[in-house]
């Protein structure tokens, strides 16, 4: 069994996408260290994770148990290592989608993924590491995700008047370690820069990862970082303009490859 598990739950536009892709990057040179299961292994679970924070149906958080049992139980032995389970939806989906304001399905799902990593490995430590960030710079990073990613036509200034409450995401990490019976380490984005792995170090030393191995490490460039504001108005202008799906997305797609961003 592992002998620590880490339940990188989130939050979403914090650095996640980059810690899995430095992960990824890395899996052979920590493989003696760590075990990993990232968003590409659960897309199942990630789904009906995403399902309960904008319905909080008690059948769907069932769905959501149900799945994160079989991630548990096909786990491999991996003895003494750490197992690292990465994914931004396991706290459900961005706010900012239709009426989800916040994170609150977020305590609820993070209790579920304890309980049941407890019952089936009892003896093994288990943590909850969330990355969080300036909630005046995730807002615009949120927005940006949307507009890139969907359909929204809202501008930047009334999506944070809309959605301000979801920004507080320290708050919400306390939340979290008041209603889960495991110590929740948040780390913020913001305080990553200068390290030489990036958002993924604070991470690393939660693995006890030999200081040794460390400069051996492939660093990797931040992933799914926010463009310009030219790119932005471009992209609502899309939005707001096109209604064809195909067409709008073709249009966007290729702002974003003159952009660099594709």
């Amino acid at each position: 069994m592992p002998r620590r598990i880490i339940l990188h739950a989130g939050f979403h536009k914090t650095g996640t996408s980059t810690i899995q892709s430095f992960l990824r990057e890395n899996r052979v040179a920590l493989k003696k260290q760590v075990a990993l299961r990232l968003r590409w292994h659960m897309k199942d679970l990630c789904a009906a994770a995403r399902g309960y924070s904008t319905d909080h149906d008690p059948l769907t958080l069932v769905k959501v148990q149900s799945r994160f049992g079989t991630v548990m139980n096909e786990l491999p032995g991996m003895p003494r290592r750490t197992l690292i389970v990465s994914a931004e939806e396991l706290c459900g989906h961005l706010p900012g989608r239709g009426d989800l304001v916040d994170y609150a399905a977020a305590p609820v799902l993070l209790y579920a993924y304890w309980e049941i990593a407890k019952a089936r490995y009892p003896e093994a430590e288990i943590l909850i590491y969330l990355t969080v960030r300036d909630p005046h710079e995730w807002l615009a990073s949120a927005h940006w995700e949307h507009v890139r990613s969907s359909d929204m036509t809202m501008d930047l200034e009334a999506f944070r008047a809309k959605y301000h409450a979801a920004a507080d995401l320290r708050g919400m990490a306390a939340e979290i370690a008041s209603r889960v019976p495991a110590p929740v380490h948040a780390y913020g984005l913001e305080n990553c820069r200068d390290l030489p792995l990036g958002p993924a170090d604070p991470l690393l030393d939660l693995c006890d990862i030999p200081l040794t191995l460390r400069p051996t490490l492939t660093p990797v460039a931040p992933v799914n970082t926010r463009q310009g504001d030219d790119v932005l108005q471009a992209l609502l202008e899309v939005n707001r303009t096109v209604a064809d799906t195909q067409a709008r997305n073709a249009a966007k797609a290729a702002i974003l490859q003159a952009a660099g961003a594709a």
